[in-house]
């Protein structure tokens, strides 16, 4: 059954566009970004051809597994999960555009070699910890600028921003402040005038709190249930797996 993509990817923009004008913004100024974790390549592909050609996985396995099959649609792929850095070189060959979760000096260290490799260089954004919950990937909201400043030293790098993952919570004021804290990271990351650091994106809000991201200075949303539905396996299966990966 043809689940009308084109119409829920609508349906979110129309949202977003409220929640810009709600909140004072220009709706130019938010992207959407389709989360495309545990969807075929089929519906990925349904949703490239309506247009909409921002699009992020979650593992390496299944940005492998899809690569071949989207690569003849035009379409621009950023990685939201966790990365280990022995799958770098399958983000690289699969010519991620940026990199959402950078979150350790080391894996910065292993792309940095990687890309050199591949003649190639990529955005990252730095994946803050801002819900305090042991059970998210991200760095302590007090390193992150640290990290920034470490990554200024690697020129095929280029930070463009940084990037959270909202307290699950049904109280959007604790929900807000995971976002507010991440605005105030970027003006003060902006502060230190970093060379090479844009600071120019904030990656927050998913589908069931894009309004709040949006007040709170989101440029890019996440969303994958809103638009393709229920996934198969719960959001633990992606965001709660820890790993001893440097």
């Amino acid at each position: 059954m043809n689940s009308n993509i084109a119409e829920k990817i609508k349906t979110v923009q129309e949202r977003m566009h409220a929640a810009c004008i709600q909140s004072g913004r220009a709706p130019a100024e938010v992207k959407l970004l389709l989360a495309t974790k545990t969807v075929t390549a089929d519906r990925i592909k349904e949703a490239l051809l309506a247009g909409h050609t921002l699009i992020a996985e979650n593992k390496v396995q299944e940005l492998k597994d899809k690569y071949d099959a989207l690569s003849a649609v035009p379409h621009t792929n950023h990685f939201i999960g966790h990365l280990q850095t022995n799958k770098i070189k399958d983000l690289v060959h699969c010519e991620v555009s940026c990199l959402q979760s950078l979150d350790r000096f080391a894996l910065a260290e292993k792309l940095q070699q990687q890309l050199e490799t591949n003649n190639r260089s990529m955005e990252v954004l730095v994946q803050v910890n801002t819900s305090g919950e042991a059970s998210k990937f991200g760095i302590e909201p007090d390193k992150a600028i640290e990290l920034v400043r470490q990554v200024t030293a690697l020129d095929r790098l280029k930070v463009r921003g940084l990037m959270t993952i909202g307290l699950f919570s049904a109280d959007t004021e604790k929900v807000r402040q995971c976002f507010r804290l991440l605005k105030s990271l970027q003006e003060q990351i902006l502060a230190e005038n970093l060379p090479g650091v844009l600071m120019q994106e904030l990656s927050m809000g998913m589908s069931g709190d894009l309004e709040t991201a949006i007040a709170e200075g989101a440029t890019i949303i996440r969303v994958g249930t809103a638009i393709f539905g229920q996934r198969q396996y719960p959001d633990r299966y992606y965001w709660n797996e820890r790993s001893n990966d440097a």
